[in-house]
């Protein structure tokens, strides 16, 4: 068992068969590690495994030897660094001065930064991590790599996770030195120029969820006003009006009102921008003139408003399920058949009511379930096992399938109610109807853009053609300079 433990993580024969991971050549070269921490112990199993020979440098190395896989040499600083050409430094900023006792022995040397800075830390600092690194080192070739990957990754294998690995650097053999070896990893290079983009670079892992700021603050804007429009109707209306304590209903029953309305809309608002780019094509006759910031900014965001959309619409399904576990349901339940033992009411069955609810719960069923195709397919596991028809026909007509199933569910859930002079409380039309404004649209947009002299031309224009891009060509006067002209 101890020989099959000390086997690389990534045998050669896995190597072949897997494109991603790049063949290490038969001499397997040696990489130095300082540190010996958390993603000093993960970056060694992983270049361990990828078929590298790995010695790691400690201020204390019995104590960390067990630490590290067996095949990886723990040893002290300065005999860690003497063979290897490429050394990781996998040690904090503040301890990078602790290292200029190795100057002599890295002369030379390319040493990979993989630290990342604190907020704080990069808001205190003008220059970066790796900057700071070369300027205390400057007989060495900085590079800057590895820091937007997690321990977690370089021990599992970049199967799902993000594959990218920024590298930047002033030398382009040092960087093509780390592309390789991150190539060899099973990790995907990406030069981003010199090593004064390590700042940016650094930057990255601060980021939290930057393209979820947008969307996300739209969906808690529409809960909100939503919420509060609610109130209005459910709970202040009876209280003022009719003195019935009804602020019970704030837990669950507003929060279900509104959860579907602010899924309606969002969903809505997915499409929304197609449209609008559409009509500006059909406008100006031309793919070639750039969207507005805003819709172009929207055009992007769209994955992550259908999956806020998808997020409400499953919460208020969960509500909806618990709302006959509540107490007030129950006492309801209680009233409605005593009402009918007093008014002497043997059968109480209203044919309409009975369809209006068995269609409204099958189209939300259905809608609900488009919705979660769309939302699986949105994944980039299961995204890059789909061709661009497959998966533009699932993000686009689907999705416009469960635009117009909610609608329908919509619809059939307010039936006559938009009618009726009860429902408009506070004169306030019911919340339903406001969130059909924009889908509506949306939906005759569409059907307009499917009539054959609009759908003829926006296929002609996405196709390269130009209303007035037609080049003209003047003949010259010369009648023998014409001749020569050719007209092929």
């Amino acid at each position: 068992m101890s020989g099959e433990m000390d086997k690389p993580l990534i045998s050669l024969h896995l190597v072949d068969s897997d494109s991603s991971l790049a063949k290490v050549p038969d001499e397997a070269p040696k990489v130095g590690i300082l540190g010996s921490g958390d993603f000093a112990r993960s970056l060694a199993t992983r270049l361990v495994g990828s078929g590298f020979k790995v010695v790691v440098g400690s201020r204390n190395p019995k104590r960390t030897a067990g630490l590290f896989p067996s095949a990886a040499q723990v040893t002290f600083q300065e005999e860690a660094v003497s063979s290897p050409e490429v050394i990781f430094v996998a040690v904090f900023r503040e301890h990078y001065a602790s290292l200029c006792s190795l100057s002599e022995q890295l002369v030379g040397k390319i040493l990979v930064d993989v630290s990342n800075p604190t907020e704080q830390e990069h808001l205190q600092h003008r220059e970066s991590n790796a900057e700071y690194l070369a300027s205390l080192f400057p007989t060495c070739t900085v590079v800057k790599a590895f820091n937007v990957i997690s321990a977690w990754t370089l021990q599992a294998g970049p199967r799902d996770g993000n594959r990218q690995v920024p590298i930047c650097s002033d030398q382009p053999e040092a960087k093509r030195a780390v592309s390789e070896m991150a190539l060899a990893m099973g990790f995907m290079p990406v030069d981003m120029g010199s090593l004064a983009s390590a700042r940016e670079v650094e930057a990255m892992p601060l980021r939290l969820l930057p393209a979820w700021k947008v969307p996300t603050l739209l969906a808690l804007g529409l809960f909100v006003c939503f919420y509060a429009y609610n109130f209005v109707r459910d709970v202040l209306q009876p209280y003022m009006q009719e003195s019935q304590n009804k602020f019970f209903k704030l837990p669950v029953s507003v929060v279900n009102t509104t959860l579907p309305c602010v899924a309606y809309v969002l969903l809505s608002l997915v499409y929304l921008p197609g449209v609008l780019a559409a009509a500006l094509q059909l406008q100006r006759g031309t793919k070639y003139q750039r969207f507005p910031d805003w819709l172009d900014h929207w055009l992007q965001h769209r994955k992550q408003i259908g999956l806020l959309s998808f997020f409400c619409a499953a919460l208020h399904a969960l509500y909806s399920f618990c709302l006959p576990l509540r107490r007030a349901h129950r006492y309801d339940l209680v009233n409605l058949a005593v009402k009918q033992v007093l008014a002497n009411k043997s059968h109480l069955w209203v044919e309409e009511e009975v369809w209006r609810m068995e269609i409204y719960l099958s189209l939300g069923v259905l809608a609900l379930g488009t919705l979660s195709l769309l939302a699986v397919t949105s994944l980039p596991s299961i995204a890059n096992s789909l061709n661009w028809r497959e998966f533009s026909f699932v993000q686009s007509s689907l999705g416009f399938v469960a635009l117009v199933l909610s609608t329908l569910h919509t619809l059939t859930y307010g039936w006559t109610r938009a009618f009726e002079e009860s429902r408009y409380k506070f004169y306030l039309p019911p919340t339903f109807t406001l969130t059909l404004l924009v889908p509506c649209v949306i939906i005759l947009a569409k059907a307009l853009f499917l009539l054959p002299c609009i759908s003829r031309r926006l296929t002609r224009i996405r196709r390269g053609w130009e209303r007035d891009g037609a080049i003209k060509f003047t003949m010259p006067t010369d009648h023998a300079l014409a001749e020569k002209t050719s007209h092929v």
